[in-house]
C-alpha cells in the first residue's frame, strides 16, 4: 500500500527519454546552470564508474581527468537540469564498479582495458603485459 503510493507520486517525476547508461560507458552530460537570471548549458564528459539507486532516486557517477587531477561528479539520472545525456563510447567491463580506475594515472586513468594476458614462457605460465603477442 505504502510502496504504491511513493511509486504513483514518484511516476510523474521520471525521465522518459533517457539513453540506456551502463558502467563502462563514456557519456557527455549536458547540465544546466542557473546563474542568478541567467543559465547555461555545461557540458561534463568522462567515464561512468558507478550507478546506484532505482526508480527516481538513480544516480550515476561519471569521472574525468582535467588538468592532471580526477574529478568525479554524482548526477541524479532523473534531475530536470540534466538537458541532455549522449554515449560516446562504450567498453566491456566486468565489474559493477569501477572504483580502480582512481588508481590509475595517465592514459590508462581515462580508458577501461582487458585485463592481463597470460604469457606462457617454458612451460610456466605468467602474468603480464605482452605487446605483439597475437
Amino acid at each position: 500500500m505504502v510502496s504504491e503510493l511513493i511509486e504513483r507520486v514518484t511516476n510523474k517525476y521520471k525521465k522518459t527519454s533517457i539513453p540506456k547508461i551502463k558502467v563502462g560507458q563514456t557519456v557527455e552530460v549536458s547540465t544546466i546552470i542557473r546563474e542568478g537570471d541567467k543559465s547555461r548549458i555545461q557540458v561534463f564528459k568522462g567515464l561512468v564508474i558507478a550507478i546506484k539507486g532505482s526508480g527516481v532516486s538513480k544516480t550515476f557517477t561519471v569521472r574525468k581527468i582535467s588538468y592532471g587531477v580526477g574529478v568525479e561528479k554524482i548526477f541524479p539520472l532523473h534531475s530536470p537540469n540534466i538537458a541532455d545525456i549522449k554515449i560516446i563510447t562504450e567498453e566491456k567491463v566486468r565489474r559493477s564498479k569501477l572504483y580502480f580506475m582512481r588508481d590509475r594515472v595517465g592514459k590508462m586513468s581515462t580508458r577501461v582495458k582487458k585485463g592481463n594476458m597470460l604469457v606462457y614462457e617454458n612451460n610456466e605460465e605468467t602474468m603480464g603485459k605482452s605487446e605483439n603477442i597475437e
